[in-house]
């Protein structure tokens, strides 16, 4: 029992030297480990303002249910319930998303153009949120707007009712929704910090060679007697090279 103990002693001890290593060579080359950070932030910053085109977010809201719809009862609002998981997929068929994208000439695919549209009904209510995503900022209002009133027109015919009505119109955003320059850095700060660090510990513990007396008794088990200074040994090869030469 005793012995059992005393190796999980040495055991602990071990990883806690281990530990303490691996905080010293990182440690001793705090600097490039800076250093690394820093052009990793510096980088997906230029990336991030030179290379990607921010994205703007606009969204148009509208209600579910007609002027004439009457909700009594609590079956009259899961039905109402209901009906936004159906508006939802007429929002993105091809008769309301493609007249919009007739109106304003956009000529790329509909199942490319259909991915920058997100229709989402907000928890609890009988609201439709219709936003779309666009490097042009007033173009994302504008096609906001056009894909509500499309859609509404398109809930009027298929539900043989009156149009739902409008509860807020999409306006120009003022700031882009993508990308994040905060985000980007972070991650990219955080990546090259990691590579760095794995590559400075998978360099300290490839290299086999013995360096100092720790090393000596870890790898070898022996106690060192004494430890001469690499000065005074390159000193004696060239005091015994002079002597030879004479």
């Amino acid at each position: 029992m005793e012995n059992l103990e005393l190796q999980q002693q040495q055991q602990l001890d071990e990883q806690e030297i281990d530990l303490l290593e691996v905080f010293h060579v990182l440690w001793n080359k705090v600097w490039l480990l800076a250093a690394t950070t820093v052009a990793g932030i510096a980088a997906a910053a230029i990336v991030t303002l030179l290379f990607i085109t921010p994205q703007y977010e606009a969204t148009s809201i509208i209600y579910i249910l007609s002027k004439t719809t009457s909700i009594t009862s609590l079956a009259d609002l899961q039905i109402g319930s209901q009906l936004a998981a159906d508006f939802q997929i007429i929002a993105t068929t091809r008769e309301v998303v493609e007249v919009v994208m007739g109106q304003y000439g956009i000529t790329d695919p509909y199942e490319d153009f259909v991915k920058t549209i997100e229709v989402t009904n907000p928890s609890d209510s009988h609201m439709l949120q219709i936003t779309v995503t666009n490097p042009d900022p007033d173009l994302a209002a504008q096609l906001s707007n056009a894909l509500a009133d499309q859609m509404k027109l398109q809930i009027a015919e298929v539900m043989s009712t009156d149009t739902p009505s409008t509860v807020q119109r999409a306006v120009v955003p003022e700031a882009p929704s993508s990308p994040s320059l905060l985000l980007n850095c972070a991650v990219c700060a955080l990546l090259f910090f990691a590579l760095t660090a794995g590559i400075i510990l998978v360099q300290h513990f490839m290299d086999d060679t013995i360096k100092d007396e720790d090393d000596v008794q870890r790898y070898l088990g022996v106690t060192t007697l004494a430890a001469l200074p690499m000065e005074h040994v390159k000193a004696a090869k060239s005091s015994s090279g002079g002597k030879k030469k004479k």
